[in-house]
């Protein structure tokens, strides 16, 4: 019975239930990372790269006509064969065929042992003339001191007229003296900037900015500024061009000479380049003729200077009727050379479109200057990529440089 009771007095509980952690927030965590790695690695666009561009320029294909046909020869109109002053020994040449060089720019060295040598002895003559001037003026302000005193005692009859004489004959020498020591001073200084000048004179140096085309001299062998004859001394160091000086020189046969006007357009072909119709312009006509050829020398300047023309090279030139404004060839796009690519023996070029690379097949008919013109494949206003890398490809994403 008790045992019964004591079962009605227990409470009754709900059996636990295990309790297990949420991991719900660090699945959504993990998910969230994973979409983005994938987002990162897979789906976002590569930056765009940077390249150079240009717009092509259209040209038309206006022309002006051909009134007269010459060729000629390029020529430098600053060309100098550098020589020195005196005849001397070549010590040390410092130039090389094709070097660039500054006006002022040493070139070669001549032996100043001669030189030096008298240039120290006149730096020595120049000292003691300076010496013994300092000497006399010394001595002479003692006489005038000698004089000043006797004459106060011959005012005061303490002293003869004969011994005022002598102080006065003592004074008037030593000041005779020292304007003769002054002359001796100026002569040694004038002296010693002939030698300081020859010194200089040993040092060869670049009259002017240009390009060395020839190295005419070597260590060791005599140059003069003269023909000494026998082949044995050399006339000169080197020879320099001003690469900025060149023009063309055509003689221009006297019959057609009336077609040619100061000022008119020209264009010129070089023999080398074929190809390239390099723009230019009338300087001056020389107005005297060769009685012999019976032709009068025209000079023709380049309307832009490029680093293939040379001295020397044959051109053909065409002078355009007076007031013509056209460029001739054909119409077309003018490109940078940089612009233009080749594949398979194809040309093509990059195009930048709405930020993507696109590739653009084009026919070419020669050089302009620096640009090539494309007949076909490209209209004025496009914009061409410069210098593209082999990567680049159609449909990849790039932008213009800043």
């Amino acid at each position: 019975m008790s045992t019964n009771k004591l079962d009605q007095l227990k409470i009754e509980r709900e059996p636990e239930v295990e309790s297990k952690p949420n991991r719900s927030p660090l699945l959504i965590i993990i998910a969230v990372v994973l979409a983005a790695v994938a987002y990162w690695f897979f789906l976002k666009p590569p930056a765009a790269m940077e390249v150079s561009t240009a717009v092509a320029r259209e040209i038309s294909n206006q022309t002006a006509s051909t009134v007269l046909n010459a060729s000629g020869y390029v020529t430098a109109r600053r060309q100098a064969t550098v020589s020195s002053k005196f005849t001397g020994k070549v010590i040390e040449v410092l130039i090389e065929e094709g070097m660039q060089v500054e006006t002022g720019q040493v070139l070669a060295r001549l032996d100043d042992s001669n030189v030096a040598t008298s240039y120290a002895l006149a730096e020595a003559q120049l000292r003691s003339s300076k010496t013994s001037l300092k000497e006399t003026r010394a001595l002479l302000v003692e006489a005038e001191a000698i004089y000043k005193r006797t004459r106060n005692l011959v005012n005061r009859q303490l002293a003869s007229e004969a011994e005022m004489d002598r102080a006065r004959a003592g004074a008037g020498s030593l000041s005779a003296q020292l304007e003769r020591k002054q002359a001796d001073v100026s002569v040694a200084e004038k002296q010693l900037d002939i030698y300081r000048q020859q010194l200089e004179d040993t040092i060869i140096r670049a009259p002017f900015t240009g390009i060395v085309v020839a190295k005419n001299a070597q260590p060791g062998e005599m140059i003069s500024p003269i023909s000494a004859g026998g082949g044995f001394t050399r006339t000169g160091i080197g020879t320099i061009v001003d690469m900025t000086s060149l023009e063309i020189e055509i003689d221009v046969n006297e019959a057609y000479i009336n077609r040619v006007k100061p000022g008119q357009k020209i264009v010129a072909t070089l023999d080398a380049y074929p190809d390239w119709d390099v723009p230019c312009h009338v300087i001056a006509i020389i107005p005297t003729a060769d009685r012999q050829r019976a032709t009068v020398e025209v000079r023709v300047g380049f309307d832009e200077l490029d680093s293939r023309i040379l001295p020397d090279m044959g051109v053909k030139v065409a002078f355009q009727e007076e007031g013509g404004t056209g460029t001739p060839g054909q119409a077309g796009v003018l490109v940078p050379q940089s612009a233009i690519s080749e594949r398979g023996g194809k040309k093509y070029v990059l195009l930048l479109v709405n930020g993507l690379v696109e590739r653009r097949a084009i026919a070419l008919a020669g050089e302009r200057g620096k640009e090539m013109l494309v007949t076909s494949g490209l209209s004025g206003g496009d914009i061409v990529i410069l210098n593209a890398p082999s990567n680049l490809e159609t449909g990849i994403r790039v932008k213009e440089k800043s």
